[in-house]
């Protein structure tokens, strides 16, 4: 079962769309304080996005950036808007697709099943990718950890630094390979590499194993398979 959001102002519109995904048998969130989109999505932690140009406060263009700040999922815009450039600047702003309303609900859910497939399933590379320990699994393409029913969004540089994390627990992880993975060349002072670990901390506490990163004075990080009982 995937979990779609959808970001539609016209009540009506959103809940034809909900009821046309549930029939797929999938969960659909429809969202209504339009203030709060991304927090909206990062409680969500949505597969995919159906999300509208023209919003209250903010234009679908802006919601759209700030999703792909801290996610890669696929988002389809639906509009009102026909013209080129609006599409153009949908693709541009990190949209995958583009509707025009009115629109066949059938040809939404085509749109929404062939995104879904892309990233997620068939005709994805390999497989949805995952990094797994015991029990706790990284979604790296949709930003997402899990450990057993628990699941949390992640930002793109902490899925990076749990990632590297995981692929070499429980073996000690040096700085400079931390600092290669998330900023390449960038100079980056101890503390900006304090505070994302400090983030990636809160982010395992939240799962129930916030004791599992540890700091090795002087040379890196290991991550300890400390939620193995939890698996």
């Amino acid at each position: 079962m995937y979990k779609i959001l959808i970001v539609e102002d016209d009540p009506k519109i959103a809940g034809l769309l909900q009821s046309h995904i549930q029939k797929y048998g999938d969960e659909a969130i429809v969202i209504h304080d339009f203030d709060r989109v991304l927090d909206e999505f990062t409680a969500a932690a949505p597969h995919i996005v159906l999300l509208d140009v023209n919003l209250p406060s903010f234009d679908g263009y802006y919601w759209c950036r700030q999703i792909r700040q801290v996610s890669t999922c696929p988002i389809i815009f639906i509009s009102a808007r026909n013209e080129k450039m609006d599409q153009v600047m949908a693709l541009e702003n990190g949209g995958d697709d583009y509707i025009t309303k009115p629109f066949h609900y059938e040809i939404v859910m085509a749109k929404v099943r062939s995104q879904l497939r892309r990233v997620y399933g068939d005709y994805a590379a390999g497989g949805e990718r995952t990094v797994e320990q015991a029990g706790l699994v990284l979604y790296p393409e949709r930003m997402e950890l899990k450990l057993g029913d628990k699941r949390i969004s992640l930002t793109r540089k902490e899925t990076i630094l749990i990632e590297t994390l995981l692929e070499r627990s429980p073996r000690l992880v040096s700085r400079e390979t931390i600092l290669e993975k998330l900023w390449d060349d960038t100079f980056v002072d101890d503390n900006t590499l304090s505070v994302n670990i400090t983030r990636v901390r809160k982010r395992l506490a939240e799962l129930g194993i916030g004791e599992a990163l540890e700091t090795v004075r002087g040379s890196g990080y290991r991550l300890n398979m400390a939620w193995k009982d939890e698996a």
